[in-house]
């Protein structure tokens, strides 16, 4: 049977799901962008198949990620394998930035000698990026509520790769209307740096959010602020300290000092501590939570014979250096 304290409430099976998906569509995309750059000779559209096939690659990696993550704590992992997501967002975000660069750097070369793509690959073009920004909202909208509802790191951050996609394909898209329409090569290389400077900012957001989880960073106020009002509600509960929260991948983490009448039996303190738990867990689903029991007078003398001793220690310190002096 698995501890309650264990239990999530992931759907591991819908995140992989979503994840298939999203590698499938990223790999047809990329297909069909990279023959049409290559038909055209559009920079932006090469630049755009790069993005694109940094998405498919990031793809990869976030279902390899989600299908290890899922997996049950063992041996060696007793906390499960949740930091992975992490790991693989991180990674993604790097993708971003070597993308950025690849892209800027056939951008800029570009601008030294504009060219018109050709009139057909145009044609293609336009309706092709109109497919992707639309295929792309559409499955970065469903990541990301997949990632909120599964707390998934991983779906997240290839999510948000979708989402630049198409933030992407749209400019392209506006880019070879204003080729076709103006006659002007220059359009072509321009398009493709705004392309980059866009995959940087979203490069930029999303290590920045897939490096907390990976530095222990503590649950939000609010949630944090639900395990106290479970203690602060109990009247059996005389004192608390020492609450530590930190997410690991999808799973939140959370440990507290609560302290309670000295003469309480082991069986009614670890009673206590089952429906503590149970309550915490009610609110904040999926959480894995550890409590520690202390006996809250036992705790107070100690405190204060602690503090005492620091007193005179300070005070023998401060005597012997007016001594010296």
């Amino acid at each position: 049977m698995v501890p309650v304290a264990r239990q999530n409430v992931e759907n591991p099976s819908h995140k992989l799901m979503m994840a298939r998906i999203s590698f499938s569509t990223s790999f047809l995309l990329v297909c069909a962008k990279l023959v049409l750059a290559i038909t055209s000779g559009s920079v932006s559209v090469f630049s755009e198949a790069l993005h694109s096939g940094a998405d498919l690659f990031a793809s990869g990696v976030s279902y390899l990620s989600v299908r290890v993550s899922s997996t049950p704590p063992d041996n060696d992992h007793p906390y499960g394998h949740g930091k992975v997501e992490s790991l693989s967002a991180l990674f993604e975000s790097v993708l971003i930035f070597v993308g950025a660069a690849l892209v800027l750097a056939g951008a800029l070369a570009r601008l030294r000698h504009p060219q018109i793509p050709h009139s057909s690959g145009l044609r293609a073009g336009i309706a092709l990026m109109a497919v992707s920004c639309v295929v792309n909202i559409v499955l970065s909208i469903a990541l990301r509520r997949t990632a909120q509802r599964e707390r998934s790191p991983a779906m997240d951050a290839d999510g948000r790769h979708l989402a630049a996609d198409a933030f992407t394909s749209a400019g392209v898209f506006v880019g070879l209307i204003l080729i076709r329409t103006t006659g002007q090569g220059l359009w072509d290389p321009v398009v493709g740096c705004a392309v980059a400077v866009g995959m940087v900012i979203t490069g930029i957001r999303l290590f920045r959010d897939a490096i907390q989880p990976l530095m222990d960073s503590r649950l939000p106020m609010a949630q944090e602020a639900l395990i106290l009002q479970v203690l602060n509600k109990d009247d059996r509960v005389l004192g608390y300290h020492k609450l530590r929260t930190r997410w690991s991948g999808p799973m939140r983490e959370a440990d507290v000092h609560v302290q309670i009448e000295d003469m309480v039996t082991l069986l009614e303190a670890h009673s206590l501590t089952e429906e503590l738990e149970d309550k915490i867990r009610s609110c904040l689903p999926g959480i894995h939570i550890s409590i520690h029991i202390e006996p809250f007078h036992a705790e107070m003398r100690h405190q204060r014979e602690a503090l005492a001793a620091a007193e005179l220690q300070n005070y023998e310190g401060g005597k012997t250096e007016r001594k010296e002096h």
